[in-house]
């Protein structure tokens, strides 16, 4: 199903209020999130934060095939990720000439988990948690929300913006905590949405408050 065929209007963390979270009239109609198509190292399930790698040639199929999904939609913003793997699918998805970069949206920095994969960091720490434990040397779930929440009153706050459409393009990690966000929940409750690369989400309003309107589509 094409992106088109959602409408607008489907019928802990504190640092987004309330009444931002329940004012549709400062809001987009609808946010897409997309996350990069494969990498090596997302094949693998290592940790890839600010390690810039490039899209495998399988991936760049991937990205064309979503920017056949997103075709007649005219967003009137499209914020990318700065990273090689988020700026080539904005680019092959068919936006890179109209995308704006920001480091908001850049992935969770793992700090020393950088390039691991979750079984590698529990031989070293037993029960490690990424939602709850952070990674050291880089950031916890918190920061991640505190960064997208930036994004999100941004897109809020701006009236250019009522009921179009924006596209992010970014990472897995970045979009799943902006999503909860975004939802009114707090930062770690982003571990109850994966999103697999390529995918997408929608994120948009069922009257005054914020719903998730697709996953994985």
């Amino acid at each position: 199903m094409s992106i088109q065929a959602f409408p607008h209007d489907a019928s802990s963390q504190t640092g987004v209020s309330r009444a931002v979270y329940s004012d549709k009239s400062r809001a987009p109609g609808r946010v897409v999130v997309a996350r990069h198509a494969e990498t090596s190292w997302s094949i693998a399930g290592r940790h890839t934060g600010l390690t810039d790698l490039p899209l495998l040639p399988d991936g760049e199929k991937a990205a064309r095939s979503l920017g056949r999904r997103l075709r007649g939609l005219k967003p009137a913003l499209v914020l990318s990720s700065p990273l090689e793997r988020a700026l080539d699918t904005c680019r092959l998805a068919g936006y890179g000439e109209i995308a704006e970069t920001t480091s908001l949206l850049l992935e969770m920095d793992y700090g020393d988990y950088e390039g691991l994969t979750t079984a590698e960091i529990r031989s070293r720490r037993p029960g490690w948690d990424l939602f709850i434990d952070g990674c050291p040397g880089g950031e916890t779930i918190e920061d991640v929300g505190n960064r997208v929440d930036s994004v999100i009153e941004r897109l809020r706050g701006d009236p250019i913006l009522r009921g179009e459409d924006v596209i992010l393009f970014a990472h897995g990690h970045v979009l799943r905590v902006l999503t909860s966000r975004w939802l009114g929940l707090g930062a770690a409750e982003a571990r109850c949405f994966a999103l697999r690369p390529a995918m997408v989400g929608i994120l948009g309003w069922e009257h005054e408050w914020p719903v998730l309107a697709a996953w994985n589509s």
